[in-house]
């Protein structure tokens, strides 16, 4: 067997059936009965993974469904007192899941499928709330989604990043802005001084030009 076949990666995750369930459907032949399968897979560090499957008989359902959840696992950011990063509520369908951060020593408040999941995770320390349907699939695809959607701190250090990048760029524009104002204020202030001196020159040129005059004689009678 080679190191690095399917069996030997399994063994690195957890699986737990959740729930096995009988359904029918109805064709023109009749009812065709046929069995549901919802498997959940981790490695309690940080990756998670479900599958929802069918098959005729409950093996079939349970390996179909096994399959599936390894091909859905995507990696949980999990903080340092192994718990969420922060408050989150997601619906599905009619179950709506609330997951709120905790300190060290609390331990997993959840109950129903979502403890599953949580456990499953790697997460030690979360606070939950199960509101709307009590279904175990729902309420476990609810807590996968609300899962999926953290994000990671990558997004949260570019995000910083860019932060004050637009901050720099932004002092720079209100800095060439005030400069651009005083300068405007200062070309105002030069042409009023301008035209007052243009107005003090015309008006001594006027009292000139009335005292170099000269006086008419008085007319003879």
């Amino acid at each position: 067997m080679r190191p690095w076949s399917k069996d030997r990666v399994k063994k690195e995750f957890d699986e737990v059936l959740l729930e096995v369930r009988r359904v029918t459907r109805v064709t023109t032949g009749g009812r065709k009965m046929s069995f549901r399968a919802t498997i959940l897979v981790g490695n309690k560090k940080g990756k998670i993974g479900i599958g929802v499957a069918k098959g005729p008989d409950v093996q079939a359902a349970v390996s179909k469904a096994s399959r599936e959840a390894y091909k859905t696992m995507f990696i949980v950011p999990i903080t340092g007192n192994q718990t969420v990063p922060y408050l989150t509520t997601t619906k599905y369908k009619a179950c709506v899941i609330k997951l709120l951060p905790a300190t060290a020593g609390t331990g997993l408040k959840a109950g129903s499928s979502v403890r599953a999941v949580l456990e499953l995770a790697g997460f030690e320390n979360v606070l939950s709330k199960i509101m709307g349907s009590n279904n175990k699939l729902n309420n476990a695809m609810a807590t996968i989604i609300a899962l999926s959607t953290y994000k990671h701190a990558e997004h949260f250090n570019k995000r910083l990043v860019t932060k004050v990048r637009h901050e720099t760029t932004d002092e720079k524009a209100e800095h060439l802005k005030e400069v651009s104002s005083a300068v405007k204020e200062i070309q105002a202030k030069q042409q009023e001084v301008a035209v007052e001196n243009k107005s003090v020159e015309v008006k001594v040129e006027k009292k000139v030009e009335k005292k170099a005059a000269p006086k008419k004689a008085p007319a003879k009678k």
